[in-house]
Formats: C-alpha cells, structure tokens, sequence
C-alpha cells in the first residue's frame, strides 16, 4: 500500500480543514517545498498536494506554485484543485507531476473527463469521489465539496471504465481523526477490483493503516495525523509495509 502524506494550500500556506470546511481551517509554518523535503528524507515515495483556492474557485489559483514544487521535489507528486481542462493537465504534467487529480470535472462533464482518460491515459490522471453517506449510498460531492451532485459513487464509476486511479474521502471523516471508513473502502475495492483505490479521510493512528491494507485499498492519503504530530512518515510507511 502506497502512503501518500498530503499537503493542503491555501494562499501557498499548509493547512487542514475541518470535513472541508474553509471556515474551520488549521494553519501550518512549515512552507510546502520544506515538507516535501521532510516527506523525502523520511522515505516517502509520493505525496498528494491540494491547491484549495482552486477547488473553490473551480479554476486553478496555485498551479505555478505546484510546478515550483514538483520541479524541485525529490518525489513524485499526485496534485489537486481546479483542474478542469486539457491545458491544466498538461501544464502540470510537463512541470514534473507524476498524476493529475480530477474530481468535479468527471461529475459535471463525463465527457470531457474520458477525453482525458483517452489523451492522457489512465495512468496519469486519478479520478477523485468525495462522498457524504446518505443511508446505504455514498453520494458523490463537488467543487471542494459544496455542492451535491445528487450521483452516486457507483453510478459515476460506470461512466469511466478506463479508470485505475480512483481517490476517495469521506467527508464526514475529513480532518476529523475519527478513523478511515473502512466498510465504505472494502465495499468499493469487492465491486471494483480492476481500480487502484486511495482511501482519504479520517486517519487516525498507525493501526488505521494496517486496516486499510487489510481491507485492499492500494493507497492511503493522510493529513492531518501527520501534521498533528501523531506519527511520523517513516512510522506510517512501517505501519503500511
């Protein structure tokens, strides 16, 4: 299982937010390219990077930043936020990101999101869902999760066969340190055998790692846990071996 610490930008700054609510943000004094740095030194092979300001902007606000940081990192970079075409791709993509993150897009534009399954190939892109659990459904949230979609995971999921990368959050559990939903991960790796899962939202302690695995999520995105200081990165990569 591959461990991806995260890093969340507003204005260039690191922050957390609160089941990502901008009005509940945590800030950090660590810059990005020092954490990044740290992350490398501690034996981390990528890290996952969220421009906010572009999430809700529904446009991207810090991708010369993002280029800055992949060209100097000694990882490999999956970045978020604000990614809503062929050219925001690409620039990415050609300042050294190793995987482009697509979320509303997908939602909003099922077309628009497999032509760049087709362009780009499904080895460079990663479809993220952010869901909310409603009863017995996970439905999907958009544009940094302000808006419903009124779609579930799985109806959007059959939209992209090509899909092998897909990042999931429980919204509920972002930020939270409640623990990852792990019923909600086993149920989409059983329906879903053929896609790379991350599982995001809620990781806690290094025993949330080992039970992601167990349950066969291929990737684990966590946070706010290592910001917080309740592990380090060379533990979590332990934790996920």
């Amino acid at each position: 299982m591959i461990l991806y610490p995260a890093i969340d930008l507003i204005d260039g700054r690191c922050v957390r937010l609160a089941q990502g609510d901008f009005a509940r943000e945590t800030r950090y004094d660590e810059e990005p390219a020092a954490a990044l740095a740290r992350f490398a030194d501690e034996g981390a092979a990528w890290a996952h990077i969220v421009d906010l300001d572009g999430a809700k902007a529904k446009e991207p606000r810090q991708h010369e930043l993002l280029a800055r940081l992949a060209k100097g990192a000694r990882l490999k970079l999956q970045v978020a936020g604000g990614v809503r075409s062929a050219a925001h791709v690409a620039t990415l993509l050609d300042a050294g990101v190793a995987r482009v993150v697509v979320g509303s897009l997908a939602v909003n534009d099922p077309p628009a999101f497999a032509a760049l399954l087709e362009q780009f190939g499904p080895d460079r892109l990663t479809l993220a869902l952010d869901v909310r659990i409603q009863g017995n459904h996970a439905i999907v949230a958009t544009h940094g999760w302000t808006e419903e979609s009124g779609q579930t995971l799985d109806h959007v999921l059959k939209l992209f066969p090509a899909v092998r990368h897909l990042l999931v959050t429980d919204i509920s559990r972002d930020g939270m340190l409640s623990g990852p939903n792990l019923p909600l991960i086993e149920a989409i790796v059983d329906t879903w055998p053929s896609i790379a899962l991350q599982a995001s939202g809620g990781v806690a302690t290094l025993r949330d790692l080992p039970h992601l695995k167990r349950v066969g999520a291929a990737g684990a995105i966590v946070g706010k846990a290592l910001w917080e200081g309740r592990f380090t990165v060379r533990q979590a990569l332990h934790a996920s071996r």
